[in-house]
């Protein structure tokens, strides 16, 4: 028996390896190109941050100046995206988890959420361009540029929210409906509180999605240059994407421009970061102060 067993064992065992070191130098490949990607943007971005870059608006053509007008445009956008996706995202969420009936209709919903989280982006700047702009009378400006954003990051907010609260144990529902609170009540002092922490990790994550797009707000909320900040939702703004993209195609200016290319670039890439780096410090301390 041993003899049978053994040339198999050493198959198997050769077979594992073989699946880890593919494991692992995929891994250590990934981490190579993003480290080189961000290195280089680091090295040529780094001689432009200042003080003055980041609260300076452009000069002179946008060969001087700073990204400060850009930085507020992008904050305002992705905080309207996130004001406009995120209560409808966690009603959808709510609806689909809690109420919903396991039928084909729901089905087809769930299917059609997750083909809208593949659409390509700049599907959504033309149905914003088209609905918000044009149809509805918005013209580029804040508002139609948040809610196209909205658009785009809806799907992503439901999934999150939708696993979030399927992550609630049922017990914590049927305890508190065997108390005789109502199904509304349970989920707005029960559930939700304890799926906090997955929406908010699934929001953060899709506002850093927001902040790095740049067709839905070409057609819908950019502008090409302006150094006054918006008074009204109805304002254009400059935005850090489209911003990058406008001194990466200047022209005669792009050589001049490149210093501020990389700079904007990697205000951009920390400000992301940022985002990124506090969904996964509230989601360890969620997991830490779990109730279950």
């Amino acid at each position: 028996m041993k003899k049978v067993s053994s040339p198999q064992m050493m198959w198997r065992y050769l077979k594992q390896r073989l699946f880890f070191s593919a494991v692992w130098f995929a891994a250590a490949f990934l981490t190579v190109v993003i480290a080189t990607i961000l290195g280089f943007i680091l090295i040529n971005g780094i001689g432009a941050i200042s003080w003055e870059f980041i609260t300076e608006p452009p000069k002179q053509m946008m060969t001087k100046g700073g990204v400060m007008p850009a930085i507020v445009g992008t904050f305002y956008l992705t905080c309207g995206a996130l004001l406009v996706a995120l209560p409808l995202g966690v009603a959808a969420a709510i609806y689909l988890s809690e109420y919903a009936k396991d039928s084909m209709g729901v089905h087809t919903i769930r299917v059609l959420i997750n083909c809208l989280a593949g659409v390509p982006s700049v599907v959504f700047g033309l149905f914003g361009l088209g609905f918000f702009v044009v149809f509805l009378g918005f013209g580029s400006s804040i508002l139609a540029g948040s809610l196209t954003l909205g658009c785009l990051i809806l799907p992503t907010i439901i999934a999150a929210s939708e696993e979030a609260i399927k992550a609630v144990p049922q017990t914590f529902r049927e305890a508190s409906l065997a108390l005789g609170v109502s199904k509304w009540q349970t989920i707005f002092k029960i559930v939700l509180p304890a799926a906090a922490p997955g929406l908010v990790t699934g929001s953060i994550l899709s506002v850093g999605r927001a902040a790095g797009e740049t067709a839905p707000i070409m057609f819908t909320a950019a502008t090409f240059f302006t150094t006054l900040l918006p008074r009204s939702v109805f304002d254009e703004v400059m935005a850090l994407p489209y911003h990058i993209y406008v001194l990466a195609t200047a022209g005669t200016y792009i050589y001049e421009t490149r210093p501020l290319q990389y700079g904007a670039v990697l205000v951009l890439i920390t400000i992301i970061f940022a985002v990124n780096i506090s969904a996964i410090l509230i989601r360890i301390y969620a997991r830490k102060n779990k109730r279950w």
